[in-house]
């Protein structure tokens, strides 16, 4: 896959398919999309394109309430990489972008820079200053420029398995699966995404308790501002060593350390690796959640503490068994 950045100079694909979106999670209605992207793309004979931001646009629209991130970029693209699309085109999101006309970015980048044979959007897409582009509109400037236009329905939970009857019915999309994230239900944000909800990060130095006084060495990552947290609590999971080491079973805890910091303690995500010894300071990893296993507490004491780690572990090796 080749990433095309869009202040670069003389860009002309000369014919494509195109789906244009956030994609933040690359969960199973984008993954939808993106086999429809493929299979228009072949009936075109025209490689296909992910047009994508360098950043959530509500981050420079509306930058106090953008949501929380369930992929950084980096991630993004590797799992675009994964689907097997041809080219992403990167869009660098700032207040420039968020004052173009949805007319202009038509012309500029589906028409001159990618050449669209056919566009595929969500049912629900807007784009452009003030969100004036919707579906209806781009048929229409399709119509007149050359390329047709696929809105596709959205995927519905209820096509899901191992999700809850609450759930059935409601469209899958990022906000949801950020709120339920938000909830500690990584397991039905997993289902929806496709695959196990992931934090990357460099591993920091704590208070060096976890080895000494506890017994359980932990690798802690300082969770990412934009990224989106479970909630505090301990979890069942994984720990990878990036780039391409091979992944570890976890006891992970996410949380304040209530037993230490009994009036609020720096947020952390502690991996205690179930079947590794090493040293890990300063590596980039990726911490990935399972299931949940219990919400965070406050204990009596350092002794207590580590009664009850000893029973997580227990009960996350037989999660992840």
């Amino acid at each position: 896959m080749e990433v095309i950045y869009d202040r670069t100079e003389g860009i002309a694909l000369g014919g494509s398919v195109v789906t244009i979106g956030a994609y933040d999670g690359i969960h199973l209605g984008h993954r939808a999309i993106m086999e429809n992207l493929k299979n228009l793309a072949k009936t075109h004979s025209v490689p296909s394109v992910v047009v994508t931001f360098d950043r959530h646009p509500a981050t420079v629209v509306r930058p106090t309430s953008a949501p929380k991130l369930i992929t950084d970029l980096e991630s993004r693209l590797e799992l675009l990489e994964g689907l097997g699309i041809d080219y992403v085109y990167l869009i660098e999101f700032d207040a420039v972008r968020a004052t173009e006309s949805a007319g202009d970015f038509v012309d500029q980048v589906l028409v001159a820079a990618l050449g669209a044979k056919a566009v595929l959007v969500g049912s629900d897409f807007h784009f452009g200053h003030n969100r004036e582009g919707t579906v209806e509109f781009l048929t229409e400037r399709g119509s007149e420029r050359g390329f047709v236009v696929h809105g596709i329905e959205l995927v519905k939970v209820g096509s899901v398995n191992s999700i809850t009857p609450a759930l059935s019915g409601v469209p899958i999309s990022s906000t949801l699966i950020r709120s339920l994230i938000a909830e500690g239900d990584v397991h039905q944000a997993s289902v929806l995404l496709g695959r196990d909800h992931c934090i990357r990060g460099m591993v920091t130095f704590g208070d060096r308790r976890g080895g000494g006084s506890l017994g359980f060495p932990t690798a802690n990552v300082e969770p990412p501002g934009q990224m989106a947290i479970p909630a505090d609590g301990i979890y069942a999971g994984h720990l990878r060593i990036l780039p391409h080491r091979e992944s570890v079973k976890a006891a992970i805890s996410v949380g304040t350390r209530p037993t230490f910091y009994p009036t609020g303690g720096p947020r952390l995500i502690e991996s205690y690796l179930l079947d590794f010894s090493g040293d890990l300071y300063s590596q980039a990893v990726e911490v990935t959640f399972k299931s949940f296993i219990r919400p965070q507490a406050t204990f009596s004491d350092s002794q207590a503490l580590t009664a009850q780690i000893e029973l997580d572990v227990l009960a996350i090796r037989e999660a992840l068994s």
